[in-house]
């Protein structure tokens, strides 16, 4: 199937950073995305809550907005983009749901995240520093339950363990919170960046 116009013209605007085109970009994908994650997840035999579905297609947006959309400069116009973002998404599930499932037979914890857990907020403060600002811009735009744990992690430096014991809420949330938080605070970025 060959690339539409509505495509073409929807990625033209969404690469020159077009106020309003992320968000359609959004819109317009997120559905195939959803059953992309669905459809792969059922393939492995692997169940997923919605919260699941929420990282993954977070995971997904994210990939696209990494490295000033190097995913969609890819493109090359020889499919549809449907189909082209298909294939992206289906090979960031697969990445994922393998690299979920090494962790649960480590015992849900990775060696790499034992690690930061140990060094503690050393390892994550100058990042959360950095972001501070951001950080306090996007709490003003998200609920605030979701902005009370973007401050625990960002600006306090407490882990995703002290954020769950805390307030209460399974770790699993605090992850998906932060995801959609981060892809929010993406959002907001690209249209406001002109260069």
């Amino acid at each position: 199937m060959a690339l539409t116009e509505i495509d073409r013209r929807l990625l033209k605007q969404c690469l020159a950073r077009t106020p309003g085109a992320w968000q359609d970009l959004v819109d317009r994908f997120l559905g195939l995305f959803v059953h992309v994650i669905q459809h792969t997840a059922h393939a492995r035999s692997v169940r997923l809550s919605a919260d699941d579905i929420d990282d993954l297609c977070s995971e997904i947006f994210v990939t696209l907005l990494k490295n000033d959309f190097a995913v969609l400069r890819n493109f090359r116009g020889q499919s549809s983009l449907a189909t082209y973002l298909t294939v992206v998404a289906r090979r960031i599930v697969v990445h994922q749901l393998v690299r979920r499932a090494r962790e649960e037979a480590l015992g849900h914890i990775s060696a790499h995240q034992a690690a930061v857990d140990a060094a503690g907020r050393e390892t994550r403060e100058p990042q959360r520093i950095e972001d501070a600002e951001e950080i306090s811009l996007l709490m003003n735009r998200i609920p605030p339950a979701d902005a009370q744990i973007v401050r625990m992690f960002h600006l306090e430096g407490k882990s995703y363990h002290e954020i769950s014991d805390k307030l209460g809420i399974p770790e699993n949330t605090v992850g998906s919170t932060l995801s959609r938080a981060r892809e929010k605070l993406r959002v907001v970025r690209v249209p406001d960046n002109k260069g």
